[in-house]
């Protein structure tokens, strides 16, 4: 069985993009290694580092979307909103599923992340 341990984004302005993620998740990195830093979320770390290849904003940025668990979307949306994140789809119910409530927002360098209630509940 495997764990899930870390998300690693590579941006070509590693430092403003992880302080933009230190008011996202209101906290400060818990690894700071060169230019890397590492931001415990839940069980797992969010990373951010340097890669020679990453230029500018995310292309395609559908193509991988993060989440992060909150029960209240509606208020850590606007919250968002208020940092500067993007915002790509205000908080709605996907499907039938009234108990469910997500939100769709992009980083400083256009990576899609998502605010969504917790599973189950």
């Amino acid at each position: 069985m495997l764990s899930f341990n870390s998300l690693l984004i590579f941006s070509e302005n590693p430092k403003k993009l992880s302080a933009f993620y230190e008011k996202v998740l209101e906290s400060q990195p818990g690894m700071i290694e060169g230019d890397y830093t590492g931001f415990q979320v839940g069980s797992a770390y969010l990373m951010i580092g340097p890669h020679d290849k990453v230029h500018g904003k995310s292309t395609n940025p559908e193509r991988l979307i993060f989440n992060f668990e909150t029960p209240d979307v509606e208020n850590e949306f606007e919250r968002m909103k208020n940092i500067g994140a993007t915002v790509i789809a205000e908080p709605y119910h996907p499907g039938e599923d009234t108990s469910m409530t997500l939100a769709t927002l992009a980083d400083i360098d256009g990576n899609y992340f998502q605010l969504a209630t917790p599973m189950g509940k």
